[in-house]
């Protein structure tokens, strides 16, 4: 029997993420007290296997393919930082505001994580994963932010549901079936320079995203959390 194609680990990561999303919604919206309480640790882990697989594997591979990858890379964490930079900007208003502004960022964030899928799994089963495990893991803590950004913009707790599950949970592999197409086809310098930009990307989210949201959410065992993310992404390469 065939191995499955890289189509098949991109939509099977990219629908596993959009399961885990609308988990995180589901679990906030009928209890909102645990969520809250772990939604630390999930962003804790995620960091640790973030910050690990594009320096250990991903960033590495790039540069074979393109010695400006690490150009690629800069450009993927400063596109992240300005982005961000933009958002936050709007979001000193009233609340209607900021959950406008809150929920354009999820959005393109949430395309952009079927993107990464996309470009990881094109060049190789085990980068994707090792990218793609970070990935899923922290689309759990994103559900439940998400649902909280609807609900201080004013909106009910129905529809604040519905609306996180499209901007944030459904957007994953709709970003992976438009991104499929053109990334399938480029060849391994453009594809360097793709994978270069995810680096980038990869570690912005947990450098500057996922670890200072979880110092706000500072837990008993969050370092030990961080350091198995990292030690997981790290037995992932070594039994390849």
């Amino acid at each position: 029997m065939n191995n499955p194609g890289p189509f098949f680990w991109i939509m099977l990561f990219a629908i596993s993420a959009m399961v885990v999303n609308a988990a995180g919604i589901f679990v906030i919206s009928r209890n909102s007290r645990w969520a809250q309480k772990n939604v630390g640790h999930f962003m804790c882990f995620a960091a640790g296997m973030l910050i690990t697989s594009p320096l250990i594997m991903t960033l590495p591979e790039a540069l074979e393919k393109n010695p400006q990858a690490g150009i690629a890379a800069l450009g993927g964490f400063l596109f992240m930082f300005l982005s961000n930079r933009f958002i936050k900007k709007h979001t000193e208003t009233k609340e209607l505001a900021f959950g406008i502004t809150a929920v354009q960022g999820i959005l393109i964030h949430s395309l952009l994580d079927g993107v990464v899928y996309t470009v990881t799994f094109t060049v190789s089963t085990l980068t994707g994963v090792l990218a793609g495990l970070g990935l899923v893991v922290h689309e759990f803590a994103e559900g439940v932010i998400t649902y909280a950004v609807f609900l201080k913009a004013g909106v009910s707790s129905k529809k604040a549901v519905l609306y996180a599950f499209l901007v944030a949970s459904l957007t994953t592999p709709v970003g992976a079936l438009v991104a499929y197409p053109a990334i399938s086809r480029v060849g391994d310098s453009l594809l360097g320079l793709a994978l270069g930009f995810v680096s980038g990307v990869l570690i912005y989210i947990s450098a500057a995203h996922l670890l200072p949201e979880a110092g706000e959410h500072e837990k008993e065992h969050s370092i030990l959390l961080f350091l198995s993310g990292a030690a997981l992404a790290l037995v992932l390469l070594f039994i390849e």
